[in-house]
């Protein structure tokens, strides 16, 4: 049972979050991943030195706002990433693998490949890493879905997106109703994968890890064509509050 940073319970009292990722191959062997989330959605901070191949001046972000001299020496992704890189650093990435996710609320499983399950706890666990870019995208971690298909991806963080402007403009800020600055957040979350590409390219013996980075990727670069055309493919869903 690998622990990332926390109790690992499911149900906490202290106002946490517990996710579990099960890995099950066809072989028996299992991996087992505990996430426990704090009240802001963050991992706690990993107890252990990390590894010197998470340090945040190798392959840093260009974008980056964070600095050594400011008490950040690694970086926040590679830190929360490590035990998952190491644990599938020799496994490819089409293995064939059962994987189950429990909540507090419902346990998911399914059959798939190990690229798409380390896909979605890697997603998880960059969202709630604690990097600046990637606090953008805690609302879609505290409602997490595991296995989510595109579109419900895409209306997910779509509707993430708006509720955040329904904020804003409560609270006297400007709203964005245009889209562009979903698009502006996802250009760096795409930044952030390609670099950190990199780094998984100096450490990872197979594919897994690597592949399961490129499956975010594509999904970031498609969000500006979602933006174009998911909400006029919504209409017939709409139909109700479009008369």
């Amino acid at each position: 049972m690998q622990q990332i940073a926390g109790k690992g319970d499911i149900m906490l009292n202290n106002g946490a979050i517990g996710i579990e990722y099960s890995f099950l191959f066809e072989d028996g062997n299992r991996k087992n991943f505990e996430i426990s989330l704090d009240s802001s959605m963050h991992v706690a901070a990993r107890k252990a030195p990390p590894p010197a191949w998470t340090a945040l001046g190798q392959h840093q972000c260009p974008s980056c706002t964070l600095s050594p001299a400011e008490a950040h020496p690694y970086c926040p992704i590679a830190v929360q990433l490590a035990q998952v890189v190491e644990a599938f650093a020799d496994f490819s990435s089409y293995d064939n693998v059962t994987v189950t996710v429990t909540t507090e609320q419902r346990i998911y499983s399914k059959k798939t490949t190990l690229q798409q399950g380390v896909s979605s706890l890697t997603g998880l666990l960059m969202a709630t890493s604690g990097c600046p870019v990637m606090d953008y995208l805690k609302p879609m971690a505290r409602f997490h879905l595991p296995f989510a298909s595109v579109e419900e991806t895409e209306f997910r963080m779509l509707s993430m997106f708006l509720v955040a402007q329904l904020k804003r403009q409560a609270k006297g800020l400007t709203p964005d109703w245009t889209l562009e600055g979903l698009k502006a957040i996802y250009a760096k979350v795409s930044e952030i994968n390609a670099h950190f590409a990199k780094r998984l390219r100096e450490v990872a013996k197979n594919d897994a890890n690597i592949n399961a980075l490129v499956n975010l990727d594509c999904f970031a670069k498609a969000v500006p064509w979602a933006v174009r055309t998911r909400l006029n493919d919504l209409d017939a869903l709409f139909e109700a509050y479009l008369k």
